[in-house]
């Protein structure tokens, strides 16, 4: 199930690319400005064909986006047909076209996950308690920290890692879900011959051992060497995510929720900028502490396809609503990078051709290549810098 979720994650991520450039197309062509390429992807071409129309669909090798080629892309161009010839209104909505569609499939992802399965993940989550109806809750899980030479749980083959799941006798079975219930349990059963059911590897095992008795634990207390019923020390943590739906209340978590990711990313932007400025600072005045701590601070906020793909791989063991939940923030992010005034994306596009507008010097075809070419340079140079930071990250 977890490869068909992986899969499936794939396969909408790449749709949440096509449905970007998708949009510039067709707003495009619907307002008379000619497309020449559609375009999955960069790099080498894996497939092409040209299109009763006069366009032409190509499926590139890397998966850094996509694009759609228009005829005169220049702002100068004045043929007809052509993206230059367009006016600035109709310029705009086709710079602007990904940004709404990533925007509306990110709100739409989050209004159908509010309907039938909302994945809590995120600190401090937006909701609507009144309307709120949990689906699935988060587990306690109590995990073996290490194991006591020569003790019950030794001599049952349990190992630092397992996780426990119930001990019992016969019909008695009692589930562990905290550390109060190990105690609790073992006390119970105390020199009586248990069945240990426990997790390891994401598979369930059964053993059986005798647990120390109450005249053995009690008689140790004033020994160097004190023993315990089953003879290990445990941790407990939380595993999985809650999950509610909502009703009437629906939309306005889907917006909520959106809202709570662009506050998020913007202030993971912030974060990144200034870690950015910090390793800046500290190669400048060759503080060495500085620049890594500011390294750090900014990596941990930016990730690149190998991160997704990583994310995406984790992900899909948690489950498909947990998948969509990502694939939405993702969806959302890339609304939000490309209406930035980011070089060689979008928002940089349309913020500097309003820039050139509002100053009445729009660039030459010459000089707004030159701005372009830069542009896609330090895109590209940031895009090896992360590959290799989530490359160390993960791997």
């Amino acid at each position: 199930m977890a490869i068909f979720i992986f899969v499936l994650g794939i396969l909408i991520f790449i749709g949440l690319i096509v449905a970007h450039e998708f949009g510039h197309f067709i707003v495009a062509t619907r307002n008379g400005v000619e497309a020449e390429e559609f375009a999955i992807f960069f790099g080498p071409t894996l497939y092409k064909r040209k299109t009763k129309k006069g366009w032409t669909f190509k499926f590139n090798l890397l998966p850094l986006g996509g694009y759609v080629k228009l005829k005169g892309e220049h702002d100068s161009d004045t043929q007809k047909g052509s993206y230059g010839a367009a006016s600035l209104y109709v310029k705009s909505k086709i710079m602007l076209a990904g940004v709404f569609a990533n925007l509306i499939i990110g709100i739409f992802i989050l209004l159908i996950l509010a309907i039938v399965g909302m994945p809590k993940i995120i600190p401090n989550q937006f909701s609507i308690p009144s309307n709120e109806k949990v689906v699935s809750s988060k587990t306690a899980l109590v995990e073996i920290g290490s194991v006591l030479k020569n003790s019950p749980a030794s001599k049952a083959g349990l190992k630092p890692g397992d996780v426990l799941i119930s001990i019992g006798v016969s019909n008695n079975i009692k589930k562990i879900t905290n550390i109060y219930d190990l105690q609790s349990v073992t006390k119970e059963f105390a020199g009586q011959k248990v069945v240990i059911k426990y997790k390891r590897n994401s598979k369930v095992y059964s053993t059986s051992t005798v647990l120390n008795t109450t005249k053995e634990v009690e008689s140790s207390y004033s020994k160097t060497h004190q023993k315990v019923y089953l003879g290990v020390s445990v941790g407990q943590y939380d595993s999985g995510f809650t999950t509610v739906r909502y009703t009437w209340a629906a939309p306005i978590v889907a917006l909520g929720t959106t809202k709570q990711v662009f506050y998020l990313t913007f202030k993971g932007l912030g974060t990144a900028i200034k870690g950015l400025g910090g390793i800046i600072a500290g190669a400048t005045t060759n503080n060495q502490i500085a620049r890594k701590n500011a390294q750090t601070s900014a990596s941990n906020q930016l990730v690149g396809p190998v991160g997704i793909f990583v994310i995406l791989r984790d992900g899909s063991a948690a489950g498909i609503y947990f998948m969509l939940f990502i694939l939405a923030i993702i969806s959302l992010t890339l609304a939000i990078m490309n209406v930035l005034p980011i070089p060689a994306l979008d928002g940089g596009r349309f913020w500097l051709t309003l820039f050139t507008r509002g100053i009445k010097k729009p660039l030459s075809p010459k000089r707004e290549e030159l701005v372009n070419a830069i542009g896609m340079l330090l895109l590209l140079t940031l895009l090896a810098v992360v590959t290799y930071l989530d490359i160390k990250r993960f791997f």
